[in-house]
């Protein structure tokens, strides 16, 4: 699955911290902005991503020594039904080395399928880019194997729309293709088989689809939106899955656990910050009810998770850690070298 690769990516801190990157042909299914964040690093040269961001040593070693020089990026509907983001594209636009290569019949949309996708602003500014980025992939193919920019390419991106992988082809225990069916999806977002299969060669296959979050035992579930139940969208866990049902009180969700696997980071900073202020104000009115202490010890949280033998980091620590890793960076002329290691971060928070 993409997960555990963009833990490893990312850095997270209990992630694998090495990751077998010995394919020469790739394919990563789905249509959202994972699937999307999975191709871009699997194509990513390792110094123009050491420059630009703040990966640690392992990671770099890892990209560096990827052997990925065709990728297929497989959708299973239609353009006007991806789930990419402009920012998320406007990414793919530019992969030095890489060149694109897009199906331009996948971009013969009907009248009705248009009309269905400029109702919403977000669909149509995503279709309005997706239709530049072919007519980039169509000046790319013309001039040869180049990349955005006009320079060699080395690796080739393609991108199908409306393919469903049906089969994972392997043979003596490795994995040597992919079998995938030819769709057709219409404006309402149906989609429906073509009985049209083609097969292409690869060595791996990464699937960002059917993401479901973690959940906790009593916790509701909303199948539908692939989140935990939450009224209205406000992060408060109800106590069924309809919007409608009761809240539980001091229970909350929030990010993807809150909306689903939609939005990028700024989505989920502004979740965080719904979220504390119905903390907040849903703590006051339980004060004026009296359900909790009106004059209540701002310390006492402090005492309770010294009591359990935690110990938290604070803002405090947390800026040990940043400048820590800033000056890390500026060893190598970077803006930052992350820290993945959470012992290491534990000891520069409280040092």
């Amino acid at each position: 699955g993409a997960a555990k690769f963009v833990e490893w990516y990312d850095g997270y801190p209990t992630g694998a911290r090495e990751w077998p990157l010995e394919a020469e042909e790739v394919a990563v299914i789905g249509g959202g902005n994972v699937a999307m964040d999975v191709a871009r690093e699997l194509m990513r040269n390792a110094d123009d991503l050491k420059e630009r961001t703040d990966i640690p040593d392992n990671v770099y070693e890892g990209i560096k020594s990827n052997k990925a020089r065709v990728l297929h990026l497989f959708i299973r509907r239609g353009v006007a039904q991806a789930k990419f983001s402009v920012q998320e594209l406007r990414e793919m636009e530019k992969l030095p080395g890489v060149q694109l290569i897009i199906n331009e019949d996948d971009f013969d949309l009907d009248e009705d399928t248009i009309e269905e996708a400029g109702k919403d602003k977000l669909t149509r500014q995503m279709v309005e880019e997706l239709f530049t980025i072919r007519e980039m992939a169509e000046d790319m193919e013309d001039d040869g194997d180049v990349d955005y920019e006009g320079n060699p390419a080395d690796r080739k991106y393609y991108v199908h729309f409306n393919s469903a992988p049906v089969e994972v082809l392997g043979e003596d225990g490795k994995v040597v293709g992919i079998r995938v069916e030819k769709t057709e999806t219409s404006a309402d977002g149906k989609m429906s088989r073509t009985g049209e299969f083609e097969e292409y060669p690869v060595q791996a296959v990464y699937h960002a689809i059917g993401y479901k979050p973690a959940t906790a035992p009593g916790i509701a579930y909303d199948e539908r939106h692939a989140h935990l139940a939450n009224a209205n969208g406000d992060g408060r866990i109800t106590t069924a899955a309809e919007a409608t049902d009761e809240v539980r009180e001091r229970l909350y969700a929030t990010g993807w656990a809150k909306r689903g696997p939609v939005g990028l980071i700024g989505s989920t900073k502004s979740d965080a910050l719904l979220i504390v202020t119905n903390m907040l104000e849903d703590l006051s009115k339980a004060a004026e009810g009296g359900r909790v202490a009106a004059d209540r010890d701002p310390e006492s949280i402090d005492r309770l998770l010294e009591s359990r033998g935690v110990k938290p980091i604070d803002f405090a620590g947390w800026k040990k850690i940043d400048a820590f890793e800033r000056a890390e960076g500026a060893k190598e002329g970077r803006e930052h070298k992350k820290v993945i290691d959470p012992e290491q971060m534990r000891a520069l928070a409280h040092a």
